[in-house]
Order: structure tokens, then sequence, then C-alpha cells
């Protein structure tokens, strides 16, 4: 179902790898520069986990319009710390090791990825219900964990936690959830994974 919340025109990818090791520390970078008054409403901003040689931890891609690329990139280049690596296209800063990273995750949108910000994500605070999930926000398939092929009434209730994170697969963005007490779903990640949890490859 596409929504008016839907990502419409065209979109530039900006993958970042600013040394983040977690899910957690990659959320909190992103609502930092989500803060940032360059940044647009509406942004998809995912998180990548990624392995490379030694190398692991999270990445960052988001998502922006492409009327706002050249507004964007500067404002990212004074709020990301030293050593950041930034992709969009042809356009690259810091260390290679890092721009390999950052362009990884430049790449992965909408095929791969978990979103952290999109278009409608505000609404999912407290209880909602299926209708609400899918006609006010980006998210576009709902999935129940053990049962994939299960058509949920739009009164369906979902208890978001405050904590809404789809995925991206093939192009369309997918919540999985869970049953939760009192007959309701919940989404399958919750609030404040543990580090084993957050850390897992």
């Amino acid at each position: 179902m596409t929504s008016p919340h839907h990502a419409s025109g065209v979109r530039s990818v900006i993958g970042v790898d600013a040394g983040t090791a977690t899910l957690r520390e990659a959320d909190h970078l992103i609502h930092r520069l989500l803060d940032r008054p360059a940044l647009p409403e509406g942004v998809f901003a995912c998180t990548h986990l990624y392995r490379a040689g030694e190398r692991r931890g999270t990445s960052v891609s988001l998502a922006v319009p492409e009327a706002d690329v050249d507004a964007v990139w500067p404002e990212l280049l004074t709020a990301l710390p030293e050593g950041t690596g930034l992709a969009l296209a042809d356009r690259t800063h810091g260390p290679e090791d890092a721009v390999d990273i950052a362009r990884l995750a430049a790449a992965a949108p909408p095929v791969s990825g978990r979103a952290v910000a999109y278009p409608g994500v505000a609404h999912l605070t407290g209880t909602v219900t299926v209708a609400d999930l899918l006609d006010r926000t980006a998210i576009e398939h709902l999935v129940v964990l053990g049962a994939p092929g299960a058509e949920l009434p739009p009164a369906t209730e979902v208890l978001t936690q405050d904590h809404v994170r789809p995925e991206w697969r093939d192009g369309v963005l997918t919540l999985t959830l869970v049953p939760a007490a009192g007959g309701l779903l919940a989404p399958f990640e919750v609030p404040n994974p543990t580090p084993c949890c957050a850390d897992h490859l």
C-alpha cells in the first residue's frame, strides 16, 4: 500500500561510516544528525551492519531529496567527527577505509537496511492499529513472525513501545511483528537491545 507518507520524488543516498560499533550508537548518531537544520523532514535514515576484514560495526545511510543534497553534505561535514567516511555517488570525504564502508551503506537501500527514521515515524507512539501503520507511515508490509502469510485485520492493535524499526526487503519497507501480552502485536525489535543482541553480526 502506498500512503501520503511514502517516499516520493528522486532521493540521493549518502553513506556514513562514523565508527559506530553498535545499533544503539548508530541510532543515537542518526537522531543527532536529524536535529541539524539542513536535514529535511521525511529523510530515510538506516543502519547497516558490516564486516570488513577485522573491522566490523554499524554504518548509516541517509536518503534525502535530491534537491537538498547540496545543503545536507556540508552540514554532515561539520556535524560528524574527524575520521568519518562519507560517500555520495562520486563525492567522498574521509579516510579510504571509512569511505569504502560508507559506499557500501549508500548502495544498500532500498534492498537492505534497518530504518530508524522514515516518513510518518513520529506517529508511531503508544498503541496504534495496523491501519495506522500502513496508512500514516512509509511502512508498506507487515509480517508476523512464525506466520508470514497471516492477514491482519486493519483494527489489529500494535504496541509500539515508541520503537519501530522496519527493514528494507527487496525494495519494500517491512516491519516484523510478534505476539505481545493482551492479544496485541509488537515490533520484533525491542527498545534498547542488550549489547549481545545489538552487536551480533
